[in-house]
């Protein structure tokens, strides 16, 4: 069975990650919605969407890993975490008038976060089949 820690850690992180999103997303909404363009609140919006993607497949990870420990969930939840944080912190950035270099590494975040869900998916597969 996997470290009590590490399962609570991933639930908190995940729920952390997922609170921000909810404030990033009220806060575009309220406070920035006089202040943006159409353009830089829809990246405001996606960065905040895909924040939440990112805190619940947290969550998720955290509580597949009371069932049974697998190597690869500690890599996923890294590769998850970073890149939700890469991914949206570079649109947030965007969306508030960054210089436009940063759009180049946005994509960096996207593969972080799908290479994180496959290893989530190899871990979880892998541990059901034990």
């Amino acid at each position: 069975m996997a470290n009590r820690e590490s399962r609570t850690a991933w639930v908190s992180v995940g729920a952390l990650g997922a609170a921000l999103s909810v404030i990033a997303g009220a806060f575009g909404a309220h406070a920035l919605a006089d202040r943006l363009d159409a353009r830089a609140l829809a990246l405001w919006e996606t960065a905040a969407r895909y924040l939440m993607y990112g805190g619940l497949g947290l969550i998720g990870l955290g509580l597949a890993q009371t069932h049974r420990a697998h190597r690869f969930y500690r890599p996923a939840g890294i590769s998850l975490g970073l890149g939700a944080v890469v991914f949206s912190g570079t649109l947030f950035a965007l969306a508030l008038g960054a210089p436009r270099f940063l759009g180049a590494i946005t994509p960096l975040g996207g593969a972080g976060m799908i290479l994180g869900l496959v290893l989530f998916a190899l871990a979880a597969g892998a541990a059901s089949i034990r």
